[in-house]
């Protein structure tokens, strides 16, 4: 069964994501691209949560890191 990502919410606007539009087939790859506007320096923590028709139907990517100036 293809893996179909039906759609990715991030938390806040100053995180952006892409993801594949057409089904991933068995064996294949697809990539979800996230983009994380670093406008001030310090310690931030995103959720990226990815909807799919998995057994799980949604899974959360967490993003943690420090913005060094």
């Amino acid at each position: 069964v293809p893996l179909i990502i039906s759609d990715v919410k991030t938390s806040c606007g100053c995180t952006v994501a892409d993801f594949p539009k057409q089904p991933v087939g068995s064996g294949a790859k697809g990539t979800i691209t996230v983009t994380f506007d670093a406008k001030s320096p310090g310690y931030f923590s995103k959720t990226v949560t990815v909807y799919s028709n998995s057994q799980e139907g949604l899974t959360k990517l967490y993003i943690k890191g420090v913005v060094v100036k």
